[in-house]
């Protein structure tokens, strides 16, 4: 059982983690039946809220919770599941096993680079929920000692799986679709590319500096393209990619791509993905980006080297002279094209949603066992 972090009409990276378990784990003999906690917004009316897939959990998140303070340990969730696998940090006290996945402990350790909305009461949420999973999945090695140090977890019930990509990115491209979807969005092939949602972390305004960086002939050729939807504190960054686009610069901001067709024939489309964030508990599209045989220039921060393996070229991700010549290398370097986009596509093909869903099933078998 599987709860959703769903997004309106498009997937963050909690719902496509989900999604792919949702997928890969029911060929391994689990039976996956998908919950919901329904939407209520902390601080808001708990009335009219809905699910976004699967059946409703029989409380709300805050409901549980406050119950489960007014009578510590004896309330429990009942479900009809030999286990309970939460995807996000929501989690409560079942009367069946909990393995919870955490996927960066950046709220508490960055909260800087989060919203500043009920901060102080969400951060004290999470805190208090992670001491009720019996098993922890972490994204990456990195991620542990941060859990460890923010939310007390034992190492001992920590297990690390990584994520990955679907078999279709790892299939020959259809060209005519790749085509198409370039010519709707009015992008020539080559461009520089960055994946995520805007939001301080994800460092675009430093890679905007980073490009304009780069010679006026190298800018006319590769258009700089951002993917991502608005995000917190993004108004100022948008305000200078509309102001720079005006002024006759090769930008182009998509901010409502929500089919995942459109997202791999972007990525295909691209000469050099580029990933220069501050702080990530993975990094799935520098995986995407992998499978899509397009060289990775990479930050060097948190959990990306680890993901990356070499593979990428890594650097500082608050030089922008160092971002821009690694760009710049990747553009026209054919010798270290070469060697990224092979040694990027073989660590991709390791990095796969049916690895990430038998190593998930063996968690689960293990804290069955216990």
């Amino acid at each position: 059982m599987i709860e959703p972090g769903l997004t309106g009409g498009r997937l963050d990276g909690i719902g496509v983690y989900t999604r792919a378990l949702m997928r890969y784990l029911p060929p391994l003999g689990a039976t996956v039946v998908p919950y919901s906690w329904p939407r209520v917004q902390l601080g808001r009316d708990a009335g009219g809220s809905g699910i976004s897939v699967g059946q409703p959990m029989p409380q709300s998140f805050e409901a549980a919770s406050l119950i489960d303070l007014a009578t510590p340990r004896a309330h429990r969730v009942h479900m009809p599941a030999d286990l309970f696998h939460v995807t996000d940090y929501r989690i409560v006290r079942m009367d069946c096993p909990v393995v919870a996945t955490l996927h960066d402990a950046l709220p508490i350790k960055y909260p800087e680079w989060c919203s500043p909305r009920l901060r102080g009461l969400k951060n004290w949420l999470q805190r208090k929920a992670t001491t009720k999973a019996d098993h922890v999945i972490a994204l990456s090695h990195f991620a542990i000692d941060e859990l460890v140090e923010c939310f007390g977890v034992d190492r001992k019930r920590i297990s690390v799986v990584y994520c990955g990509v679907d078999d279709e990115w790892l299939e020959p491209p259809d060209d005519a679709a790749v085509a198409a979807t370039l010519a709707a969005y009015a992008l020539t092939p080559g461009y520089f590319l960055t994946v995520g949602t805007l939001q301080p972390r994800k460092n675009v305004g430093r890679l905007l500096d980073a490009w304009l960086m780069l010679p006026k002939a190298l800018r006319d050729e590769r258009a700089l393209v951002v993917v991502g939807a608005r995000g917190w504190r993004c108004q100022e960054l948008v305000a200078r990619l509309e102001a720079t686009r005006a002024l006759g610069e090769n930008i182009v901001w998509l901010d409502q791509v929500t089919d995942a067709r459109h997202l791999r024939h972007l990525f295909l489309g691209a000469g050099v993905f580029v990933f220069p964030s501050l702080y990530e508990g993975f990094g799935i599209p520098v995986v995407e980006a992998f499978a899509s045989r397009v060289p990775v220039v990479a930050s060097n921060a948190s959990s990306l080297p680890e993901v990356t393996q070499g593979a990428a070229l890594d650097v500082d991700p608050l030089d922008a002279g160092e971002l821009a010549a690694a760009m710049r290398t990747l553009a026209n370097d054919s010798t270290e094209r070469a060697r990224c986009i092979a040694a990027g596509r073989a660590r991709a093909e390791q990095l796969t949603w049916h690895a990430t869903a038998r190593q998930t099933a063996e968690v689960y078998r293990t804290v069955l066992s216990q």
